[in-house]
Order: C-alpha cells, then structure tokens, then sequence
C-alpha cells in the first residue's frame, strides 16, 4: 500500500460515526461519597458513644466526656472517664452513664438504681418526657420519677433500645422479644406477631414518618412496622448488607444502619461503608445525620464524615490528575506510591513496578484523549513527557527495539527482578519484559500519533514502533532479552503458540496482540515488511481464527490480566486498522468477548467494544461503574465474604482466594483497576500503597472522545 494512502486512512478511520449516550452527558453533575476524619482534640480520647445535635452544635460524648463542635472549632473538657452511654432530654441537656450511675453533664449529682439492681449494666438512656428518664439495663427496663422502679414485664431482659412513637406508645427492643406499651398495658409482639425467624432479639429501634412508623433491627432482619399498615422488611435477599443493625438513623428517605461490622446506607440502592477507606474502626456505635447529604459516624477509634459531594466526572478527574502529579511519577514514569504509615501521604515513596511501561501507557493515552476533547495544552505536555519515559525504556536497554519494565538510578532502591547497568551507567533497567509491556506500549503509541504528536515528534514514534517490530520479526515472533533468549511472557511465535501445551491459554490473546502490533505498525510507518508478516501468520498460522476464540471461559480459569490484554489490542485493531479482510474477525472476536465480561462491569472494556463497533455495548453500566469508583485510592483492606446479601462463589479464583458470583462495587472491593478480580471478596493491603488511578482517566477521556458523554 502506497504509504501516504496508509497515512491517510490511520488520519481519517478513527472519525466513524459515534455512539451516543442518551440522557448522559459528563457536564452533569452527580453525588460522591467523600470520607473525612473528623479530628477530635486530644484530650476527648477517641472512643466516642453518642452523637447529637443541639444549640448549632454537633456533639461528640466520648468515655472521656462531651464535646461540642462549633464554627470549626472543639469545646469541652473532660468530665469523668468510662462513659458507657449518652441521651439528651428535651432541654438538650446531656445525661451520662457508666456501668451503674448517671449523672447529668457538669453535675455532681449521681443517680444510682436501687440498691437490688446495683450490679445491673446501664446499657442505654431514653427521656420519656421532661420528668421521666428511662434505663435499659442488662436485667430490665428501669423508670426514675421520684425513685427508681423495675417494670416487672420486663424483668431479665436484656434493654436494647427505646423509643417513643407520636401516640406516646413506649417501644422497647431486648434479647427475649419486641416489647410494647399502649395505655399502660405492656405486650410482647413476639408472643403472637413477629416472625418465628426474628429468635425475639432486637437490637435498635428508631421512629420515621414523624414517629407514625416503627423501624427495628433484628438479628437478621431491618424491617419497618408502619403507621399506614404498609410494613416491610429487608433481609440479606432484599439486599441487607449486613446486622444486627445496633443502630438506625433516617434522613429525608435514607435510612442509615450502623453494625459491629461498618455502616450501611439505604437509598435507591444499597451501600456498604467498611474498612479504613471509609471509617477508623469497623465496630459503629452511633450515625448523626448533619444534612441530608451529610452524616457523622461514631466509632471506638474517632468519628468518619461520608459526604455526598456534588461533582460532574471532569471535576473528579483533576482530582486524579493532581494525585499523580503530587505522588505518583518517578522520571517521568507513572509508578505505585508506597506509604511507610498507612493512609499517610506524608510518608509517600514513588517505587518502581514490574509494569511501569504498562501503566505510562494508561496515563499517556488518557492525556492524548484529554487533549484532543480539551486541547489543554497542559496534556500535550503531559502526553509528550509520558511518551518520552517510554522511548527511554527502549533506549535504555541498548537493545533496539528492546523496552524495558522499569528504570531506575543507579543506586536507587528498586524490587526484585533481572536489573542490568545501562552503558553508559547512567542508568539501571529491569529486563524481561513481557506482552504486557509491549501490549502498553502499542495501545499508547497509535493514539498518541493521531491525537498529540507532530513533527519531529511524530517521527520519533514511527521510528520507536519500527525498531519495536523489527526486533519481534527479527527475533523469530519473539521478545528476546540481553541474554539472547526469549523472556517469559513475549512470546508469539506460531510453533509455541499453536504446537506448545504450555501456551494453550495465551494462544488466541497473543494471537490477537501480534496481529495487532503489526498492522498498527503497518499503518503508522508504512513499512510492508510488518503487514506481511501479519499476513503470514494469518494465512499460514491462522492467527485470525485463533483471536476469535482468545478468551477462556466456563470451566476454564480464568485471567482478569488477559482481559486487559486482548481490549487494549482490540482498540487499536478496531480504530486504527483499515484492513477489510481482518474486520470481520475481528467483529467476531471482540464481541464474543464483551458477551463473556460483560458481567464484570468494567467500564474499559464497554467503551471500547462501543467504540470499535459504533454500537451500544453497556454504557451506562460503564458510566454508573466510573462514578462508583472511589475517590481513594489507598489500598486500605477491605472485607466482604461475611456479607449476607453477597452469593458466594462455590469455586475460588485463580490466588485460591474466595469470590463473589457478582462483581462487588467499586466502592466496596479493593482497588482493582482492570486487571484484578473484581469478584474478590476480600483482601489484606492495609493501607501500605496508593494507586495511580489513571484507569479512571482513560476510560473517562476516551469516552468523552468518542461522544458518549460531552
């Protein structure tokens, strides 16, 4: 093919009619979860019990004492030590208890029960009215008027929680029944309407509907017994996370539910907050709501605020954006940040990784994309610097067309692996390198010679590309190291790949790379030598019908890095390739593949199969999966598998660790990018690392450009 006719159609192929997504557009602006620990002064201790709101002010009871937040600032000093509980009464005076007294704050007055119940545990407080002041104890319902008494129908029940509706009926939740008072008269609900299942425990009681309805947290269940008769209740089945719930908030039409394992949110959906990405302690003991996009989460190690920031996904975007630049380059290379403190950004170090070309390759393409929506010029820069650390991989190594894993300074400290001395020593760089390397390094290129390069630039990548796929061709279909010898994973020769048992599962991705690496590269120098080389292995090796059965599945493991490495290839192939005769297998092997991980809802690869096939493939789920995606990108440890409303996978993954039957959200697995499980259901990272985040920037960028949301 006449090469300025190449140059042509690589110009023109990618401006296909574009997939719209309707009702969806980037400008709009949507609800983020934001966590912030709110810090309390040293000297309120940690362990907060309760959480109010009175005189403008939120107040934080902690074992230590009460504290008032105000105007930014803490008031308040402590007051006594092992407070166990807290209530307000309707003069918003607050009312304290340990084991066995109460006392009204700032006050030298103790009240104790009578003395036949003075080795009984205070276990909550609930003010009746302005003279009578309940308390549930380990041992029954206590009323203080003039003196203490004993409810006799309650006693050697174990008093959860109080609650008064708006017909000043008297609600009580213990170990041994629901417990209800109308007109003086006292009934055990579990004695004749409850549910069998609910074992007559009771945990938490709250008031919605201005008190006409009754909600309760039960050992299995959260249900709602209604004013109006439409009662309800939710089970793991209905989506209930998690419980007992010991506490239950409600604000506007959220219910918010606290466990001895994280807090829950109900809205249109279910939400589960646990783990240090969202709270200081796992174990909840109170929920204020402040507004209602708002809430306060007490727990033994301090208190969480979750917010629902408003924000369009451009806006969210910078964020990522900016933590890369704050943490997250290492010359010029994108690179994990490690933390020597857990969440403390303080403590960052930028380390190599065994994919640092890979994961440049994200960031590079994701600003190409910005910059041809935007035309920032502040992502030309960034693109023209990413792709200049990844021509010094190669350059690196001093084995054309040989790129690197990763580089380093000469006695900088790096990880494990095959590092060797640059010649001129200027330099070290990590050698066996793999297709996943090559994979990032051909999805970038192509991009970044449409959308960003020009002049002399320009040349530099037709130049890369071709040393790149001469060394390939040269070297038998193969990356080959400084020793001469193939490295692990860059392997695409057709006598391995078709001949080889060891290579059966690689057999259709590699197929599909190879193939694509060089028709790109076809396309972008114009040298035949490439396009025939992909001819041949089409024609003698039939690599065309191997990429059409590239993806494993049923009974078969499976890769989660293997999906990232046949839809990077699949971009290119489908965007940038003009050949007719390949399209249809192409058509064939992408779709087949999008069917098989459609369920994973990985935003990546709906936009892609949309976008090389001018067809809706899933884009509101991705649309949906990138706004779920935390802002925190620590990779704090996250637990899932006692989860009650996820099913459990009877087969674990490939690690042997266990798995969901259904992705977990975003919000609520660990940092997974695309490559990792994302039915993993828990993991243990601690909080020791940051990820990059460029995952987000690129599947958002790349559906700006291609008009799925504007």
């Amino acid at each position: 093919m006449n090469y300025w006719v190449s140059f042509l159609l690589f110009g023109s192929f990618i401006f296909s009619p574009l997939v719209k997504l309707n009702g969806q557009t980037g400008e709009q602006k949507f609800l983020q979860d934001i966590k912030t620990e709110i810090t309390l002064p040293p000297e309120a201790g940690k362990n907060v019990i309760k959480l109010f709101s009175a005189n403008q002010s939120v107040i934080a009871v902690t074992t230590d004492g009460v504290f008032r937040y105000r105007n930014g600032q803490w008031s308040g000093k402590p007051n006594g030590t092992d407070w166990r509980t807290a209530t307000i009464d309707k003069q918003e005076n607050i009312w304290l208890a340990t084991t066995n007294f109460i006392q009204k704050e700032n006050s030298g007055e103790k009240l104790t029960l009578q003395e036949s119940s003075k080795n009984d545990t205070i276990l909550c407080l609930f003010w009746e009215d302005e003279k009578t002041l309940l308390a549930g104890t380990n041992a029954g319902l206590f009323i203080a008027t003039e003196k203490w008494e004993l409810v006799e129908f309650t006693r050697g029940k174990r008093i959860n929680s109080i609650v008064k509706d708006k017909k000043n009926d008297l609600w009580v939740a213990t170990n041994d029944g629901l417990l209800y008072r109308q007109n003086k008269k006292w009934i055990n609900l579990d004695e004749n309407m409850m549910a069998f299942g609910n074992e007559r425990q009771y945990f938490s009681l709250a008031t919605s509907n201005t008190g006409g309805d009754i909600l309760f947290g039960g050992k299995y269940v959260v249900g709602c017994i209604a004013g109006d008769g439409n009662h309800w209740i939710y089970r793991g089945a209905d989506g209930l996370p998690y419980g007992p719930a010991t506490t239950i908030k409600t604000v506007d039409k959220n219910l918010w539910f606290g466990t001895q394992k994280g807090v829950i949110k109900k809205d249109s959906v279910w939400h589960y907050y646990n783990g240090k990405r969202w709270l200081p302690d796992h174990r909840i003991n109170d929920i204020l709501p402040i507004d209602n996009h708002t809430v306060w989460i007490a727990t033994p190690q301090g208190i969480s605020q979750i917010k629902q920031t408003e924000m369009t996904m451009e806006q969210k975007a910078t964020i990522f954006e900016e933590r890369i630049v704050k943490r997250h380059f290492r010359h010029g290379l994108v690179s994990p940040s490690k933390l020597s403190i857990p969440g403390d950004f303080s403590t960052n170090t930028v380390v190599n990784s065994n994919n640092d070309g890979l994961w440049t390759s994200i960031y590079l393409a994701a600003e190409c994309f910005r910059y041809a929506v935007t035309k920032d010029p502040q992502s030309k820069i960034n693109a023209e610097k990413a792709f200049e650390a990844m021509e010094r991989l190669e350059k690196v190594t001093g084995i054309s067309g040989f790129p690197a894993r990763s580089i380093a300074l000469p006695d900088e400290p790096v990880g494990k692996g095959e590092w060797h001395l640059s010649a001129d020593g200027k330099w070290k760089w990590l050698g066996d390198s793999s297709a996943d390397e090559i994979v990032g390094h051909f999805f970038a290129y192509p991009v970044f010679y449409k959308l960003v390069a020009d002049g002399e630039m320009k040349n530099r990548v037709e130049a890369l590309v071709k040393r790149i796929l001469n060394h390939v061709v040269d070297n038998n279909y193969n990356l080959t190291d400084i020793d001469g010898i193939p490295t692990r994973w860059g392997v695409w020769n057709p006598d391995s790949l078709n001949n080889s048992p060891n290579w059966f599962y690689e057999r259709g991705v590699n197929s599909l790379q190879i193939i694509s690496f060089f028709k790109v590269g076809y396309q972008i120098t114009g040298e035949s030598k490439f396009n025939d080389a992909a001819n041949y292995l089409i024609n003698n090796h039939g690599y065309d019908e191997n990429m059409i059965y590239q993806k494993n599945y049923g009974p078969f493991d499976v890769s989660f890095v293997d999906n990232q490495l046949s839809f990077l290839p699949y971009y290119i192939l489908g965007s940038y390739v003009t050949d007719e005769k390949i399209r249809p297998y192409f058509e064939q092997s992408i779709e087949r593949t999008w069917n098989i991980v459609r369920k994973d809802r990985i935003s990546m690869w709906n936009i892609i199969t949309s976008a090389t096939l001018n067809k809706n493939f899933g884009l509101n789920d991705a649309i949906n999966e990138l706004k779920s995606i935390p802002v925190d990108m620590v990779n704090w440890t996250t637990e899932n598998s006692h989860r009650w409303d996820i099913p459990h996978d009877a087969l674990v993954d490939r690690m042997g660790k266990k798995q969901s039957v259904r992705p977990i959200p975003a919000s609520e697995r660990s940092i997974t990018k695309w490559n990792r499980n994302p039915y993993q259901l828990d993991s243990d990272d601690e909080g020791m690392g940051e990820n990059d985040g460029a995952y987000y920037l690129l599947a958002y960028w790349m559906g700006r450009y291609h008009g799925f949301w504007n």
